[in-house]
């Protein structure tokens, strides 16, 4: 069983589907209660989102990752293709507001503008979706997507209703057990890290520099400051790379060396997005 946090028909319930259609996907309330299912053994693994192309990270992920025994052992880019939603006899002249989470709301704000809808700010795009199927009421209109239109019988009143093209979501795959991928020199792989490093100059500089000298390509840093402290900086790291190779073995234990509290995540294929056009870090 894999399971995300959110409700039936949710971005992350749609995600779970593309990567492992064969699977029981199960719905959480939290983020937390996800990562929990995972790590108590109630769930093989999690789909969370940690990042949006538009809406930028999911800041509550990398504060719960270190807190917890889980891997990371893959990730998947799932395009964000809003839909305007209504009832089966509503039209585009019927509906008068648009229910749907925030940042829904707002990527789809010029074209909610055309169509003159009142906006109401909801939780979630899926529980939108839910809860205009039980109003019985044409005037009202979900923004979500194409699964939560299929699940809760809604039509399709406009596809693509985002404002602007290309808006991506990256998910990283949980699992309570190591999955370290047998090293392939044809395939990309990505391995993430969390280190700290204590608030003195350049700390940050020396903790980075061998990946540097030794050619590895960093392709992420996050930082904030852990549990509330003030003197001490965590960071997240994505890597080019592979753990069986010399060249990033050489640069993690140079970063042993500079770096405190250092915790390998995964090592896991890089996603074929990351090749694409469009992929934007």
């Amino acid at each position: 069983m894999i399971v995300y946090q959110g409700v039936e028909g949710a971005y992350s319930h749609l995600a779970c589907q593309h990567v492992f259609p064969q699977r029981e996907a199960s719905a959480c309330d939290t983020f937390l209660e996800a990562m929990q299912a995972v790590e108590q053994g109630r769930a093989n693994l999690a789909m969370i989102p940690v990042e949006n192309s538009t809406a930028g990270r999911v800041e509550e992920i990398y504060r719960l990752i270190p807190k917890m025994s889980l891997h990371i052992v893959g990730e998947h880019y799932e395009p964000v293709n809003h839909c305007l939603l209504g009832l089966p006899n509503a039209s585009l002249e019927t509906i008068r507001t648009v229910g749907s989470h925030p940042q829904a709301l707002a990527q789809c704000n010029n074209h909610i503008a055309q169509l003159k809808l009142t906006e109401l700010a909801k939780l979630d795009t899926a529980g939108a979706a839910r809860e205009v199927s039980q109003s019985n009421d044409l005037s009202k209109a979900a923004i979500a997507s194409s699964l939560a239109a299929e699940l809760y019988g809604l039509k399709i009143l406009k596809e693509n209703f985002q404002d602007e093209q290309g808006n991506t979501t990256r998910f990283i795959i949980l699992s309570h057990t190591e999955q370290l991928p047998k090293f392939d020199p044809q395939k990309a792989y990505i391995t993430s890290l969390i280190f700290r490093v204590r608030n003195i100059p350049a700390s940050l500089y020396k903790a980075l520099g061998g990946f540097a000298t030794n050619g590895v390509n960093l392709v992420k840093l996050e930082s904030y400051m852990p549990g509330g402290r003030l003197n001490a900086s965590q960071f997240h790291a994505d890597i080019e790379g592979h753990l069986s190779m010399r060249s990033m073995a050489l640069a993690i234990e140079e970063l042993n060396f500079f770096a405190e509290e250092v915790r390998v995540l995964g090592t896991y294929e890089a996603n074929a997005f990351r090749t694409t056009a469009n992929f934007h870090e």
